[in-house]
């Protein structure tokens, strides 16, 4: 706009009713703003290894072979979901009238827990929450991992099973924390993000 005034000493009106038509335009008109490009996810942590085979073919035909042995032993371990303890058994009933009075009953007991309890209580949480991260590691393995994602075979039974009832350890713990109002559940739930989403490295001996 300056330089247009500049063109012509004798078009100064000319040159106001311009300005003021870039001015108002500017105003009222948003400009698309051109993005710059964003940089792709990358976890904090990058390791860069040689993806290696756990066992090798002779060995995991022996795995195969005790396909029906881990039927037998390892699925009977398992107790039947209906039969489990869940953590709504341990917390308040969010659906009953006294559910306030007993929130803040939980948050008066946890008053007298001691700080180093809930840093145990939090590094458990944080574990228990990385629950992807073990599923995944345990389908790395040759002879045992989960071809499907939903494989009938016993090792992959167990392994899916595992995971349901581990899962539940972190969710107790998440809610019992989150209404104690004792921690800094954002910052737990970063670090939670951060560390399911950084891996594990698997190192065989």
């Amino acid at each position: 706009v300056t330089s247009i005034c500049h063109l012509n000493k004798y078009s100064t009106s000319v040159c106001t009713v311009q300005c003021s038509f870039w001015i108002v335009l500017n105003h009222y008109v948003t400009f698309p703003r051109v993005k710059t490009a964003k940089k792709p996810y990358a976890p904090p942590r990058e390791v860069h290894l040689q993806v290696m085979h756990s066992l090798p073919a002779q060995k995991q035909e022996i795995f195969d072979s005790l396909q029906s042995w881990a039927r037998d032993n390892l699925l009977n371990l398992l107790k039947p979901v209906e039969k489990s303890w869940q953590p709504q058994d341990f917390l308040p009933e969010p659906s009953s009238e006294g559910f306030y009075d007993e929130v803040k009953e939980l948050r008066e007991r946890a008053k007298e827990i001691p700080d180093d309890y809930f840093v145990c209580l939090v590094g458990d949480m944080v574990t228990e929450e990385a629950l992807p991260t073990y599923q995944t590691m345990l389908n790395t393995l040759d002879g045992v991992r989960d071809e499907t994602g939903a494989s009938p075979t016993a090792w992959a039974v167990w392994t899916r099973a595992w995971t349901a009832e581990e899962n539940r350890h972190g969710d107790l713990l998440n809610k019992y924390m989150y209404l104690s109002g004792r921690v800094d559940m954002r910052q737990i739930e970063k670090t939670i993000q951060y560390l399911i989403g950084s891996g594990m490295v698997r190192t065989i001996i």
